[in-house]
């Protein structure tokens, strides 16, 4: 197990005796814990401001089921989530294919039983925001292609250009303003669309 330091931690737990003993495990194994709550709401609010590494939080809350709060956290990106859970709980959610994306530690949680969950979760959580990051660009630059492919044809229909010297323009504008080849590009084909 690779340490990643000092995690700041969010906890969610109607029960203020298993927050107690929560917190003392993650303060011994070097972890802060920088809010705790009793419900889903007052949780969500900790997390907005406080942006955490980390939520750990029972899967039975007060004004807001367990799991459908890890929803609005993964969906929203604002932390990984562990939920804890009581036995017939873990089956029920593990059941299910759509939760099947959280981790989840049964109750009593013990120092052997979260601590090593805590870096796996992290650096997955780490791993698929860097995959996201990487499918979004890589759209961008599809989307950019297709532009100044589009940019270029109508250079070349309209201005007799042959296609270097048509994405030579683009290039040549790109630089020129100091702006991205994909802006110019939507440039000249909105102009060229209103002039349609």
């Amino acid at each position: 197990m690779i340490a990643l330091g000092e995690v700041r931690v969010v906890i969610a737990d109607p029960d203020a005796q298993s927050r107690k003993v929560l917190k003392s495990i993650l303060h011994q194994g070097g972890h802060l814990v920088t809010g705790e709550a009793d419900d889903g709401l007052s949780a969500l609010k900790l997390i907005r401001t406080r942006q955490p590494d980390l939520v750990i939080l029972d899967a039975r809350m007060a004004f807001m089921d367990g799991t459908e709060f890890a929803y609005i956290i993964e969906e929203d990106g604002l932390a990984p989530v562990i939920l804890m859970t009581s036995g017939d709980q873990f089956i029920k959610h593990n059941g299910n294919n759509e939760q099947q994306f959280f981790a989840y530690v049964i109750k009593p949680v013990t120092e052997q039983s979260i601590l090593p969950v805590i870096d796996i979760v992290i650096k997955d959580f780490k791993r698929i925001r860097n995959l996201e990051h990487e499918v979004s660009r890589l759209k961008d630059i599809i989307e950019t292609r297709k532009l100044v492919e589009k940019a270029k044809g109508i250079l070349m229909d309209n201005y007799k250009m042959t296609e270097k010297e048509a994405f030579k323009r683009i290039q040549k504008q790109s630089m020129n303003k100091r702006v991205s080849m994909k802006s110019v590009a939507k440039a000249i084909i909105l102009a060229y669309e209103i002039n349609i």
